[in-house]
């Protein structure tokens, strides 16, 4: 039975998929920004990336930031859930 149900979500997948592939058309970016974005988009060199991993205060004021903000976030969602089940249970 559920065999059926897949099939006929994939035939009607593959039914909108030509049709969207018949109806849509590709259209271009200008290349005014593609060529901003290729002088903004840059790799750092190995240099910089070890340097950066180095410098030990500025790794360790992220790390602490991004612990702080996920024990901030897990602090809030316990307490939605505390406050939402009571609601539930009274």
């Amino acid at each position: 039975m559920t065999t059926r149900r897949s099939d006929s979500h994939a035939e009607d997948f593959n039914r909108l998929e030509t049709h969207l592939a018949g109806t849509l058309k590709r259209v271009a970016p200008p290349n005014g920004i593609v060529q901003r974005l290729r002088e903004r988009i840059t790799l750092p060199t190995r240099a910089t990336i070890t340097l950066r991993l180095h410098d030990w205060k500025t790794l360790f004021f992220v790390f602490g930031g991004v612990m702080s903000g996920m024990l901030l976030l897990v602090t809030i969602a316990r307490a939605l859930y505390y406050f939402v089940g009571r609601r539930h249970t009274l």
